[in-house]
C-alpha cells in the first residue's frame, strides 16, 4: 500500500554542535547588548533572545560573568585575526607596521561599534574579569613588543611605552565609536604614537 504525498513526514530539525551553538548564543549576546545595553545581558534574556532554554545556556557559561567573559574573548581572537592577517600582508617597515595596528585595533573596535565599551566597563566590575581583561591585554603588548622591537635602536621597547601604546589605542577607538573624531583620525594618530614610541627606545 502507497503512502499518500500528504503524509509526507517532516525532516526533524538539525541539532547544532556545541561550537556552533557557542557561537549562535555569542551573536545574539552582542545583539542583545547593542540594542538594549549591558545592563540587559542576563542568561534568562540571552536564552529567550536565542529561543534555547535556560539551562543551554547555563551549561556553555554558567554564570553572567562567565558569558561576559566570553564576550570579551570572542572580541578578543577576532582582533587578533583581523591584525595578523593584515601583518601577513604588510611591508617591512615600522611605517607598515605600525599601520597595520592601528588599522587592525580600531578597526576592530569599531567593527563591535558601542557594544565593547558596556563589556569592557562590566569586566572592570569584577576582580575576576578584570583579571581576564588584564591578561588579553598582556598578551597584546607582547605580540606588539616582539613585533616592533627589531625597530628599536636599543633592540628592546620599554614596557611603560608599549602600555601607554594600549591606552592609546583604546582611547581613540572609542573616540572614533562615538564619533569624537573619524576612524582615518584614530588610525593617524595611533600609527604615529606607535612611531614615536619605537624612535623613543
Amino acid at each position: 500500500m502507497s503512502s499518500s504525498p500528504s503524509a509526507a513526514v517532516p525532516s526533524p530539525r538539525r541539532r547544532l554542535s556545541r561550537a556552533d551553538r557557542l557561537q549562535q548564543l555569542l551573536a545574539q549576546a552582542w545583539q542583545l547588548v547593542r540594542e538594549e545595553g549591558t545592563e540587559a545581558l542576563s542568561l534568562g534574556r540571552l536564552a529567550e533572545q536565542a529561543g534555547v532554554t535556560k539551562p543551554v545556556v547555563y551549561d556553555h557559561f554558567g554564570t553572567r560573568a562567565g558569558l561576559l567573559a566570553a564576550l570579551y574573548r570572542d572580541f578578543d581572537q577576532r582582533q587578533g585575526v583581523v591584525m595578523d592577517a593584515a601583518l601577513a600582508a604588510s611591508g617591512p617597515t615600522l611605517q607598515d607596521k605600525a599601520g597595520v595596528i592601528a588599522q587592525a585595533y580600531v578597526a576592530c573596535v569599531q567593527t563591535q561599534g558601542r557594544e565593547i565599551p558596556g563589556v569592557i566597563a562590566a569586566l572592570a566590575g569584577s576582580p575576576e574579569l578584570a583579571r581576564i581583561k588584564r591578561e588579553y591585554e598582556a598578551i597584546f603588548i607582547e605580540q606588539c613588543r616582539t613585533l616592533l622591537a627589531p625597530f628599536a635602536r636599543a633592540g628592546a621597547l620599554p614596557t611603560a611605552g608599549l602600555w601607554g601604546m594600549l591606552g592609546a589605542a583604546e582611547g581613540l577607538s572609542y573616540a572614533a565609536v562615538n564619533g569624537d573624531i573619524t576612524p582615518q583620525q584614530a588610525q593617524q594618530e595611533l600609527a604615529d604614537t606607535i612611531i614615536a614610541m619605537v624612535a623613543r627606545a
